[in-house]
């Protein structure tokens, strides 16, 4: 979760974290870091993969607590149709059993149902100079409508062709610029005009001297089609915007990247090429067979992709859809076409805008695995668009090993070092690639000029022993189990941060290793070959409390982003370290001032520890090259409690006086009032566990007794207890609520168990699944012990969900522990890697199977989320709230609970209760836990949502149902894309 509010956090700075679609799938290990540049002078990759995954998270998720600003919408009533064109739901009462089995998209509860129409907050964005913000206004959920438009699944990306980019783009409906003084005050709004009315808005970013803004227009067109897209400008102090291009039949291509700022007065543009014709027709009759061969035996072990190129016409689609003409634009409207038409990734100019440096992939394409992976050239060109040299030709890497921290062949991680005017830097893997071959070392980072002079050869920077790359800042996409999760083919890692760079005498490398957690911080004097490499800081990524922090980045008159340098008295090596600050107390955020030659550290700025949680957001004096004198600092800082919401202020050294920014309302006031307690509490194995309970305004333990209760959470991999059992997160953080968050149910009565922790550790040698339903069924139980000793939750009202991973611990809670939970909610979840044939089967227990047309692994239309609600809520108020209230035994084992022969159940220690019984059900055991096991059957996994009881697959329902059939109903609900969706 950190990632993700740190992503946020980011996005007040940088105006290219706008509304986009996700990326093509790969591994991207960079040097950019955290703290990044816009995108005039952002890393290759880190550009690319920022506008991609990040941008449509941020612009969508509503919730987001950097993100606030005065509402400027009303939220749609009941019965109405909402604002953005959804057609109007119905809601039935929950006691009409028949309208269980009517069609049609239905409304939850108007407590939950008003704090989901909330209308959302504004997008912030600093000025390069950060004297101006920029207010991006957007608007509420989308209507399913817009989901249902056409688009083409093609080498794992998925493209509406209408406008050509990535489909289900998110975006904004307005700009509104404000002067910010040096005390904090905002100036009135201008507010950008001259686009059409409707206009849908993204790609927004800054010139590098702040005058101009660019971003491209769509506007809706008959038959529920979009226009394509066209690159607008506007001058930023009259507000007037203006097409860039006068010709009307130049657009953007945006499959891949878009445009980027050269200098202050020109663009270069990814264009759909004028000579295009009309796409390529299928044909009827095949040219022959789909032939795939290994004739020489080489060992391709690969994930299993969706939307995957299936034979030539998609080839020939695909090429249709993502080839660009680079276009160089100045203000004034004179343009140039720069090299030939090709499948253009990603166009990064020099810092001194000599160069570009220009990547694109090329045939032959793959049918097993996405364009990621396709051949990629990278190439150098002047910014007049003259050929200088090939930096490498990669070939298709269908052979990369499927275990982590294997990597691509040959050069990778290819960008411009940020503090020299012209400078490439990359990495080469010494392994092949794979992580399980033993070398040192590992890899190399080399260093070599633009343009090499008398045969010149790459400079070796630094030789690793382990993996290029920060696992400290490394995230899973696609499997984070928010319910805002980015649509992706496939979970990849992505590496946050290479190198950080400094100046010709001080950087940073990192580098890490993940089955062991280990990560290493080395410093290097990038020009200075006399001094050698030393070791920073050897840690474990795990050990939330001994993070140093991460180097506070300053932004250059290039318009780069390097190691800011803090000037002292003494003639020391000085830089910021901006860290989470966890302790067994919960974070508290700090800001160091850190000597590198000695390794003194100063704290200068703290968070409050009492009431309220505080972050360092950014550098607000980054513009002056050079060391910052101390007392110059200024800096950007978010402010928050349990029930007051995030507001930014300037906060000024020497005498560190704050100026409030911002005001933003609470976003929902009906629960302004809520109660919030970080609680810790021991699973038998002695590992400590934290959760955060929620309960509702005004509630008393002693006067209105327990609650029902919903457990929601996501299991983390552990390589020590010690790790496992540390605090994360803060108690007086605001509670950001989303669409499909579980703390909607504290407006129905409910009390929330949010974020339980579920430790799967396998310390040594051991896999943390060796034991993962012993450790999985310990930690729910001692959660569910912690709420019932607390006389908040009724034993037998305590139901279980979660997202994605979240869903399959749901699945295997249940399954396992029936005893704990009388019912269970499972959004897109996977639960084994075994295919079954797509199907419904209840196998005599209760179950409910409902599919949601167009979505994705998270939820996007207004429709389908108000339906997800109103499914869990009618299934919690039927199987959670007017449960029994006879009390029950938690150390009861499910088995012990059943007399009929025909509902046998595992144990919570994951036994069963008897070998004959384990044959004929399909099941066998292994070490401490008992799987499903029905080796003729085959599961697909498909992105769902599942209820009650035993939750499983589309596919799964016959293993699962038997392995949980207990008292209780078994009940599914499952939200797939497509009957052929494959997720994983």
């Amino acid at each position: 979760m950190f990632l993700h509010k740190a992503y946020c956090r980011f996005s007040l700075l940088y105006p290219t974290l706008c509304p986009a679609p996700p990326p093509p799938l790969r591994s991207l290990p960079h040097g950019g870091g955290l703290f990044c540049s816009p995108p005039l002078r952002v890393p290759n990759s880190l550009r690319f993969r920022r506008t991609r995954h990040m941008r449509s998270h941020a612009a969508s998720s509503a919730p987001s607590r950097l993100a606030r600003l005065v509402p400027f919408a009303s939220a749609a009533e009941s019965g109405a149709a909402d604002p953005n064109g959804s057609p109007a739901p119905t809601s039935l009462p929950l006691e009409d059993e028949e309208s269980l089995s009517l069609g049609g998209y239905r409304l939850p509860p108007k407590e939950i149902r008003d704090i989901v129409d909330a209308p959302p907050l504004p997008v912030l964005s600093f000025s390069p100079q950060r004297d101006k913000i920029l207010f991006l206004k957007r608007r509420s959920l989308p209507p399913l409508s817009e989901l249902a438009r056409p688009e083409e699944k093609l080498a794992g990306i998925r493209i509406d062709g209408n406008y050509n980019a990535r489909s289900r783009m998110s975006f904004y409906t307005g700009i509104g610029i404000h002067s910010l003084t040096d005390d904090g005050k905002l100036g009135p709004e201008q507010e950008v005009h001259g686009f059409p009315d409707g206009a849908k808005i993204n790609f927004v970013s800054w010139s590098r001297d702040g005058r101009h803004l660019s971003f491209s227009i769509r506007v809706d067109e008959e038959d529920n089609n979009s226009s394509k897209l066209r690159v607008w400008v506007a001058d930023v102090e009259s507000g007037k915007a203006r097409p860039l291009f006068q010709s009307p039949d130049i657009f953007l291509n945006a499959v891949f990247d878009n445009f980027v700022w050269v200098n202050d007065s020109m663009l270069l543009v990814c264009t759909i090429p004028i000579s295009r014709g009309a796409p390529p027709k299928k044909p009827l009759v095949p040219s022959g067979p789909k032939v795939q061969s290994n004739e020489q035996k080489n060992v391709v072990q690969v994930r299993t992709f969706q939307d995957l190129l299936k034979d030539e016409y998609d080839e020939d689609l695909f090429d249709y859809y993502s080839k660009s003409q680079l276009v160089l634009v100045s203000l004034d409207g004179t343009m140039k076409p720069v090299g030939p038409p090709a499948v253009y990734t990603s166009i990064d100019p020099s810092p001194d805008d000599k160069y570009i440096l220009v990547t694109s992939i090329h045939r032959p394409y793959s049918y097993i695995v996405p364009c990621g992976r396709f051949p990629k050239k990278v190439e150098l060109w002047t910014t007049t668009g003259k050929f200088v040299r090939e930096i490498c030709d990669l070939p298709l890497a269908e052979d990369i090993p499927i275990a982590f921290n294997s990597v691509r062949r040959g050069k990778r991680s290819i960008n411009w070092r940020p503090d020299t005017p012209s400078t490439l830097y990359w990495v080469e893997t010494q392994d092949g690639g794979d992580a399980k071959i033993e070398v040192s070392p590992r890899d190399i980072v080399y260093m070599e000029s633009a343009e090499p002079i008398n045969g010149e050869q790459p400079q070796v920077l630094h030789k690793l022993d382990l993996r290029y790359g920060d696992v400290g800042a490394m995230m899973v996409v696609g499997g984070s189990g928010s319910d805002d999760i980015v649509d992706v083919s496939d979970v990849v890692l992505v590496f946050m941060r290479g190198i950080s760079w400094c100046d010709d005498t001080f950087a940073l490398v990192y580098e890490s290793w993940y089955k062991t957690r280990r990560t290493r911080t080395w410093v290097i004097a990038p020009d200075s070959k006399n001094v050698n490499p030393r070791i920073l800081f050897d840690r474990s990524s795990e050990d939330a409390y001994s993070d140093p922090g991460s180097p506070m980045m300053r932004r250059t008159q290039a318009g780069t982003y390097v190691i800011a340098k803090i000037k002292k008295q003494d003639e020391g090596t000085y830089i910021l370290l901006n860290g989470r600050g966890a302790t067994p107390e919960g974070n508290i955020p700090f800001l160091d001032l850190f000597d590198v030659n000695t390794g003194v550290k100063e704290r200068i700025w703290e968070s409050d520890r009492e009431k309220y949680y505080e972050t360092v957001v950014a550098l607000m004096s980054d513009y002056t090259d050079g060391e910052l004198p101390i007392d110059q600092l200024r800096i950007l800082t978010s402010k928050e409690s349990k029930t007051e919401n995030t507001q930014y202020f300037l906060q000024a050294w020497p005498d560190k006086k704050l100026f409030q920014i911002t005001n933003f309302p609470h976003p929902y006031p009906q629960l302004a009032s809520l109660q919030k307690e970080m609680i810790r509490y021991q699973r038998k194995d002695g590992v400590q566990l934290t959760a955060t309970l929620y309960l509702p305004p005004g509630y008393s333990p002693t006067k209105d007794g327990p609650l029902p209760c919903l457990v929601w959470s996501y299991p983390g991999e552990f390589k020590s207890k010690d790790a496992a059992g540390q605090v994360r997160g803060s108690p007086n953080e605001f509670a950001g609520i989303g669409p499909t968050s579980p703390l909607l149910w504290l407006a129905t009565g409910f009390a929330i168990l949010s974020g339980p922790t579920i430790p799967i550790i396998g310390e040594g040698d051991e896999e943390a699944n060796d034991r993962y339903v012993e450790q999985l069924v310990a930690s729910a139980e001692a959660a569910v012990e912690e709420v019932i000793r607390r006389g908040v939750a009724h034993p037998n009202k305590i139901a279980v969900g979660g997202h994605s991973y979240g869903a399959f611990m749901t699945a295997n809670l249940l399954a396992h522990a029936p005893h704990l939970f009388c019912c269970g909610i499972s959004r897109s979840g996977a639960y084994n890697r075994t295919l079954t044939p797509f199907g419904f089967q209840g196998h005599g227990a209760l179950c409910r199977l409902v599919i949601l047309p167009f979505e994705s692994h998270g939820y996007s239309a207004r429709e389908s989320i108000m339906h997800v609600l109103w499914e869990t809520d009618m299934w919690l108020q039927k199987y959670c709230v007017e449960n029994s209230d006879q009390s029950t035994d938690l150390h009861s084992s499910s088995g012990e609970s059943q007399n009929s022969s025909e509902n046998k159940a595992v144990s919570a220690t994951g036994s069963v209760p008897d070998h004959e019984s384990t044959q004929e059900d399909g099941f066998y055991s292994t070490t401490s836990c008992c799987i499903p096991h029905l080796p003729s059957i085959k599961c697909y996994t498909q992105q769902q949502i599942c209820y009650k009881k035993v939750v499983a697959t589309l596919n799964e329902f016959e293993i699962l149902s038997k392995a949980a059939a207990v008292a209780v109903p078994t009940t599914f609900v499952i939200y797939p894309i497509s009957a052929e969706c494959i997720l994983w």
